[in-house]
């Protein structure tokens, strides 16, 4: 059982939370983009504010504990734990939830090199509770436009994890993924699942267009998000995300593992 002391100081140790390795160059990229409605960093929401950089900086200084300060534009980006622990605790709070009335939850993944393992162990506790951890449109392509042209990619989901593989991956389920923003997977599998006469999730938990593309339709959402993805945050300021949790999103999987206990812990999930 991982107290939340000990996990403060994991978080610090792991570079989850404190000092991270996101750059800060990176960020304030990331919000001008934003706010010129760039779809790549939009993450398939709509924002229903009109967002500036001086916004965005603000609001990613009270969600995160990045710097306010405008004048700041090297270096590295720092979270504040607290701030990761607190909506851990919310993201903990949320699964308790969905987890009490069996609900229908849907996971999927941007980054499955690193996160993978975080949801599928979520998706293992809620799938012990009753809940049923859906796989809509299990196989079929996706075309996704990157800064290189035109990806298509197969919507694959690997222990209960919904992610996109190159077709040259080889068996469904037998790799990692490939590292996405795109919420183009999650619309397609909302999209089949409506078709196919539901169930439609009561829950989507994820991060990048997963998050985003599925609150921007109605959905609640949980995920995770680092200081230069500003769209799941002003996603929920404006209440179309219900939790988003401020780490580094990118450090070693393993490191990962500490945060999928705490969260089933607090949520009464642990096996």
């Amino acid at each position: 059982m991982w107290s939340t002391a000990a996990l403060r100081a994991h978080l610090l140790a792991a570079g989850l939370a404190g000092v991270v390795a996101t750059s800060r160059e990176e960020s304030l990229r990331s919000y001008r983009l934003f706010a010129a409605r760039d779809p790549r960093v939009l993450l398939g929401l709509d924002p229903e504010w009109t967002w500036g950089l001086r916004d965005l900086v603000a609001l990613m200084a009270d969600k995160c504990g990045v710097s306010a300060d405008l004048k700041d534009v090297s270096g590295h980006d720092v979270i504040d734990p607290e701030r990761t622990l607190a909506a851990l605790d919310a993201f903990a709070e949320r699964l308790a939830a969905v987890a009490q009335r069996g609900g229908a939850v849907l996971l999927g993944t941007g980054h499955p090199h690193r996160l993978l393992g975080f949801y599928a162990g979520i998706a293992d506790a809620l799938s012990a509770a009753g809940c049923g951890i859906l796989t809509p449109a299990q196989g079929r392509c996706v075309d996704i436009t990157t800064r290189f042209g035109l990806r298509t990619c197969n919507l694959d989901y690997v222990q209960g994890v919904a992610l996109v593989q190159e077709p040259e991956a080889g068996r469904p389920g037998g790799a990692t993924g490939v590292h996405t923003h795109s919420p183009l997977p999650v619309r397609m599998a909302l999209a089949a699942a409506a078709e196919a006469g539901g169930p439609l999730p009561e829950l989507v938990i994820g991060d990048h267009g997963w998050v985003c593309g599925a609150g921007q339709l109605g959905f609640e959402v949980i995920g995770l998000a680092d200081t230069d993805d500003p769209a799941l945050f002003v996603g929920e300021a404006e209440g179309s995300v219900a939790v988003a949790v401020p780490l580094d999103d990118a450090v070693r999987s393993g490191y990962y593992r500490p945060l999928t206990r705490y969260v089933l812990n607090r949520a009464c999930l642990s096996q």
